[in-house]
């Protein structure tokens, strides 16, 4: 049997840790879960999970951290393969698909937004993984605009941030209605509202 060093237990025990985190929140939403649940979940002790993470909301930007670099690697792919009009559908389609995929994830962000609110700290903290998720979609429109002719109707900066918060506005609409919004209807919206 091979033996890991310690760096690698503890790499792996944090995947572990994060992985069950992911299904606590995404069951229990961010104020019901607890970092107890979560070693329950990852089948470690309290203590492992505190020394990984030292709270919860570090455990959840941890997690969002991940979530965020596998967004970008998926519309990195769409920036390669698609332009102009055609690139920006599909990269709308790709964040509908995700959000249908795993609809309680934008609530569960959307919840945890409310809680940073109150917490001016853990504002900042968000606020610099909201400006690093920004900056992945701007430069991913910037390369979806660049292969083309036509320059991008406003600056990139602002279409990342009305994606956003047409994300954030739909899964709303869609927590009070289910039927509300179907991707087929905000995909020819939104490329109607950025002239496309």
């Amino acid at each position: 049997m091979v033996r890991l060093r310690r760096c690698e237990q503890v790499e792996l025990n944090r995947a572990a840790v994060l992985d069950a985190a992911r299904r606590v929140f995404l069951a229990r939403g961010y104020s019901g879960a607890s970092l107890e649940a979560i070693a329950e979940e990852a089948g470690f002790s309290r203590g492992v999970v505190y020394s990984q993470f030292g709270s919860k909301a570090d455990m959840f930007l941890a997690l969002l951290d991940r979530r965020i670099d596998e967004r970008a690697a998926q519309n990195d792919a769409i920036a390669a393969r698609f332009a102009g009009a055609r690139g920006l559908k599909h990269l709308i389609q790709a964040g509908e698909e995700d959000a249908a995929a795993e609809p309680g994830w934008v609530n569960l962000l959307i919840e945890f937004r409310v809680v940073a609110l109150r917490d001016p700290e853990l504002n900042r903290r968000y606020a610099e993984a909201h400006q690093r998720t920004l900056a992945g979609i701007a430069a991913v429109i910037e390369q979806i605009y660049d292969r083309t002719e036509e320059p991008p109707p406003v600056p990139v900066r602002s279409i990342a941030e009305y994606l956003q918060a047409l994300a954030v506005g739909t899964a709303l609409e869609r927590a009070a209605s289910p039927q509300a919004l179907p991707t087929k209807d905000v995909v020819h919206l939104l490329l109607r509202a950025l002239g496309l």
